[in-house]
């Protein structure tokens, strides 16, 4: 790690594990969501509140940066996974959002796979972000997410096959079709925030 004589903030690692845990929470209300007996119009609202708290984490580690002379690594690093961040939230938030506004009462078979590879994406996520402040023993956590998001390409595939096997409407092939779309996006939103750890990791050490 390089050495630096002026001292660093290092809030902004408080701050990035306060954004990932938000992610934790919004992983679980959209296994949430899938339950039978789930109140969807009030699990999205609670979607809402915490794509909200993730966008004050957001803007919170921007205003910091903005306003530190010295920071833990490169600016434009903690831009973007700042964003990285921000951008898996809007992507779970959209599908709960989707599932609530389309009235879907059943979802394709592999959504709760899906959901299940996003939990533990952001379990991981969680439990990665403090340990930026020695960038060590993080390896093993952009692994793992590469291997959760070849995984959900694999359920994303047979979803959308199954989608289009006839067994669908076409207006609800659509609507399903935006749901599947987000929650993939959410994945590679997932592994799109490791890759910037590692990049990070390697400037740093």
């Amino acid at each position: 790690m390089r050495f630096r004589i002026t001292p660093v903030d290092t809030t902004f690692y408080d701050l990035f594990a306060k954004s990932a845990s938000i992610l934790v929470d919004g992983a679980r209300l959209l296994a949430e969501l899938l339950a039978d007996d789930n109140d969807r119009v009030e699990t999205a609202r609670l979607m809402k509140d915490a794509e909200h708290r993730a966008d004050e984490a957001t803007h919170e580690i921007i205003r910091r940066v903005n306003s530190t002379f010295v920071t833990p690594f490169d600016r434009e690093d903690i831009y973007r996974l700042a964003a990285g961040l921000d951008d898996v939230m809007d992507y779970m938030e959209a599908a709960v959002d989707s599932i609530s506004l389309y009235g879907l009462e059943q979802l394709p078979e592999g959504v709760e796979e899906q959901v299940e590879v996003l939990q533990r994406a952001a379990e991981l996520t969680a439990d990665a972000m403090p340990r930026l402040r020695t960038m060590r023993d993080l390896e093993e956590y952009w692994i793992e997410i590469n291997r959760l998001e070849n995984l959900g390409d694999q359920i994303h595939r047979q979803m959308v096959a199954k989608l289009f096997s006839g067994a669908y409407d076409t207006l609800t092939v659509v609507k399903l079709k935006d749901v599947i779309e987000q929650l993939e996006l959410a994945v590679d939103a997932f592994e799109k925030v490791a890759n910037i750890v590692e990049q990070i990791a390697v400037k740093e050490s």
